[in-house]
């Protein structure tokens, strides 16, 4: 076994149980491998928690120590990303603990009445197209900005659903709480980000639709060509 743990080369090839054996047998390798498996998930699901980025990156540390000092306990009853998944949340929760006493938002998870979408931003990108870029770049900004504003019960709910795309009944699982419960937090949280997107995007109406720049300047060329022909 010792042997055939020694001759893998590429770790990324290898599946979760063989990983994890690596991992137990001390490869570093394969502690990296299985980070760069899973940082995506768990950085947003931390993010969602913790709210702002150098926590949550303090938080995925942690949570990789505690990982990886208690691997062995890891029986691949689930997935290794279910079982960091969970020990992400606690960390992030026993964070927060520390921070504050945690707010009661009970009364937020009662059904509201009424629908609400998420504002959609239609369009393909266009990797040639700079302004573009930008203006997605500024679309992004604005709805972390968002997300970041989110009571915590929504935003972790809102991360893990929406960004994540984690099912309903795994989302409740991780957080410990009834499906219902998920429904309505997501819902409250769209309707939330629906209502600080539309004040944010009323305050830039007037910025919509720019044309300067190279935008401006590519029209500029294309008719002083076609100009030069006549």
């Amino acid at each position: 076994m010792i042997t055939k743990l020694k001759a893998i080369a590429d770790y990324a090839t290898l599946d979760e149980a063989d990983l994890v054996a690596h991992a137990l047998a001390g490869a570093p390798q394969a502690f990296r491998t299985i980070m760069q498996r899973h940082n995506r998930r768990l950085y947003r699901v931390a993010r969602g928690i913790v709210g702002s980025d150098a926590d949550a990156e303090d938080v995925l540390q942690e949570a990789y120590v505690r990982a990886f000092a208690h691997l062995s306990e890891f029986k691949g009853e689930s997935r290794l990303s279910t079982w960091m998944t969970r020990i992400v949340i606690n960390e992030s929760l026993g964070r927060l603990r520390r921070e504050r006493d945690l707010v009661d938002l009970s009364i937020l998870d009662q059904p509201q009445e009424g629908q609400s979408k998420v504002l959609i931003f239609p369009g393909a990108p266009d990797p040639s197209d700079p302004e573009a870029d930008a203006g997605r770049a500024q679309l992004r900004r604005l709805l972390e900005h968002a997300v970041d504003a989110l009571p915590q019960e929504f935003r972790s709910v809102f991360m893990m659903r929406e960004i994540e795309e984690m099912s309903i009944e795994e989302t409740a699982a991780q957080l410990g709480i009834k499906p219902a419960t998920v429904k309505t937090r997501l819902h409250r949280a769209r309707r939330l980000l629906r209502h600080a997107l539309d004040a944010e995007l009323v305050c830039t109406m007037k910025d919509a639709f720019p044309f300067d720049g190279l935008r401006c300047a590519r029209i500029s060329d294309q008719v002083m060509q076609r100009l030069s022909k006549l």
